[in-house]
């Protein structure tokens, strides 16, 4: 098999996210692995100096390379991770260096394929890579990327987004969904199948981002909206029509669709159904209740009626679902599918200061 050299260069800066960095090599290196080395990826970890990186996780990186060491040479794939910081509220924000957009601006015009994992969407719009393009990143910070760059159509539901030669991920883990795409893309889906069974991962997820995290906690200006909000999770077994809860806000029915296209960017009944849903998913993943039981208590009904508002919003069914991401005890008899993203992983401990290479 012709062997083609492809060199990855992955930007590290400080307080990086570590799996966005760790995560994509080990993909290239079993796709290298499963292919006798067809696959020639030379994967690299590139910084402004050759001085140890820390990570947000508080484990040190080694570059292997400096930016200036990689101006004359072509890239195939550019990622670019991302890195975060909390405020006193637990509110999530990205970190964007203007130095580290700079540098990612210039890398990538050297480079075939551009990529970022997580909140690294950020860095990439800063650079002004995703101008017109649909782009995803991590649930919590898109209304952010949406917000600073209203020249990107962000979408927050999907693992990754491909625009050409622009590749985005979502949240921290989709660096390996990423990377899984990116090996179906240079060598094929059945290469690409025998890399997602070495770990223990699906191809290809079946469902959109919002399968973990649905983002309910948009954050609205008006009491008036705010009241509504409380009053829909008082009453989500009703009926909770606009007429409803217009009459509850003292408008009419038009000025209620108007508020909340105006103040939670959606639709009074795309609202409800989200908020049913997100309800849903919380007696699925935590309780026994039966399917009748849940869709009476969240206000849906039927059982058909649940099951159709899962495949719209999660693209998955309710029973799938609880089978995947049920966080109470198995059934008794009950065993965990074999390559399902379901098993919950230890988080890992506090390196202080462990060197990774």
């Amino acid at each position: 098999m012709h062997t083609v050299s492809r060199l990855i260069v992955i930007v590290l800066f400080e307080d990086v996210d570590l799996l966005d960095v760790t995560g994509p090599p080990e993909v290239f290196s079993l796709a290298r692995r499963e292919t006798d080395e067809a696959a020639d990826y030379d994967v690299v970890l590139a910084a402004e100096t050759m001085d140890p990186v820390t990570t947000g996780a508080g484990v040190r990186v080694l570059p292997d390379v400096t930016f200036d060491e990689l101006s004359a040479r072509s890239i195939d794939t550019l990622i670019v991770p991302g890195a975060v910081e909390m405020d006193g509220r637990r509110g999530v924000h990205p970190r964007i260096d203007p130095a580290v957009v700079d540098r990612v601006r210039r890398l990538a015009g050297r480079t075939r394929r551009v990529t970022s994992v997580c909140v690294g969407a950020h860095i990439l719009a800063a650079a002004g890579l995703l101008d017109g393009k649909r782009a995803t990143t991590h649930w919590s910070t898109a209304q952010r990327l949406a917000a600073d760059h209203p020249a990107v159509e962000v979408d927050a539901d999907p693992i990754f987004i491909r625009e050409g030669d622009v590749w985005t991920g979502a949240g921290i883990s989709a660096c390996l969904d990423l990377s899984l795409a990116l090996v179906a893309d240079d060598l094929g889906e059945a290469v690409a199948l025998r890399v997602a069974r070495q770990l223990v991962m699906y191809l290809k997820r079946p469902s959109g981002q919002s399968q973990f995290s649905v983002p309910l906690e948009q954050v609205s200006t008006t009491r008036r909206v705010e009241d509504l909000r409380h009053h829909i999770l008082r009453h989500l077994a009703e009926p909770l029509t606009v007429a409803d809860l217009a009459a509850c806000a003292h408008v009419s029915d038009r000025q209620l669709t108007r508020i909340f296209k105006n103040e939670l960017g959606t639709t009074p009944h795309a609202y409800i159904e989200s908020v049913r849903v997100e309800a849903a998913r919380r007696q699925l993943e935590s309780t026994d209740a039966t399917l009748e039981r849940v869709a009476s208590t969240c206000g849906f009904g039927t059982v058909d009626t649940l099951v159709r508002a899962f495949r719209r919003r999660l693209d998955t069914t309710p029973t799938e679902y609880r089978r995947r991401f049920r966080t109470g005890a198995s059934a008794p008899g009950q065993a965990v599918p074999p390559g399902s993203v379901g098993v919950r992983r230890r988080r890992p401990r506090g390196s202080g200061g462990r060197r990774l290479r």
